[in-house]
């Protein structure tokens, strides 16, 4: 199958609704062919078309790493490169897309979960410099459900880095979405030093998108807070 066919085949499994379908579909395409094509789905504005693509790119890209982990590595690398300023990209979908591969993969985990949590960091002094804070709002939109999905999967992993300290300034962002989804990472990650600032959110009623579970709700940020709230107390 020429590329041509193979991301025209991709995106209109996309579009579909039944995700373990567009997903079985998936598999039985090699993973390298249709990574392309996901990269330009990841960046498409349509929902749930573009969370399909970043689901899909998660299993994707283990799946070739399996059989060839450097090509699995440079997907990885080109996802990092979209959002470095030199790149001349935005990097839409970037982040969301490297957690995904992170919560799949073990092996691309321990390799790359740190340069996910850099873009919550700024920089310190010169010998510490490891920071690549991302500043748009909406790339901080998806670093959030990012950091959320992998607090799902790999909560271990993000509280041995400190994570819980690096969400808690997103909660007094000027975007509502970027409040929402910073207390729904500190909830998964049962922090309970966050409760307060969390609380804060009470009254906000600003609709949130949330991808979960291979479907979209919607929440409004106080929603979020007050689950984020619930799974904090129900761990003391």
């Amino acid at each position: 199958m020429s590329s041509r066919r193979v991301k025209t085949r991709v995106i209109d499994l996309l579009a579909g609704s039944d995700v373990d379908r567009i997903l079985a579909e998936m598999r039985s395409l090699p993973a390298r062919d249709i990574i392309h094509a996901l990269f330009s789905a990841i960046c498409r504005p349509e929902e749930p078309l573009r969370w399909h693509a970043v689901q899909a790119m998660g299993e994707s890209v283990a799946r070739l790493a399996e059989t060839d982990m450097e090509a699995a590595r440079i997907v990885m690398r080109r996802l990092i490169w979209s959002l470095n300023e030199e790149s001349a990209g935005i990097g839409w979908g970037a982040p969301e897309a490297m957690a995904e591969i992170i919560c799949h993969h073990s092996g691309l985990a321990g390799e790359y979960v740190h340069m996910l949590i850099s873009y919550m960091r700024g920089d310190g002094p010169e010998l510490f410099q490891d920071g690549n804070f991302l500043e748009h709002e909406m790339l901080q939109r998806g670093l959030l459900w990012g950091i959320g999905r992998l607090a799902e999967v790999r909560p271990e992993m993000l509280r041995e880095r400190g994570v819980a300290a690096d969400l808690l300034p997103y909660l007094d962002s000027d975007d509502h979405a970027v409040r929402g989804l910073a207390a729904r990472a500190l909830g998964l990650l049962h922090a309970d030093g966050a409760a307060g600032g969390i609380a804060r959110l009470a009254g906000d009623s600003f609709p949130v998108s949330l991808y979960e579970q291979g479907t979209l709700r919607k929440a409004t940020v106080e929603e979020l807070g007050r689950e984020a709230l619930q799974r904090i107390q129900a761990r003391r």
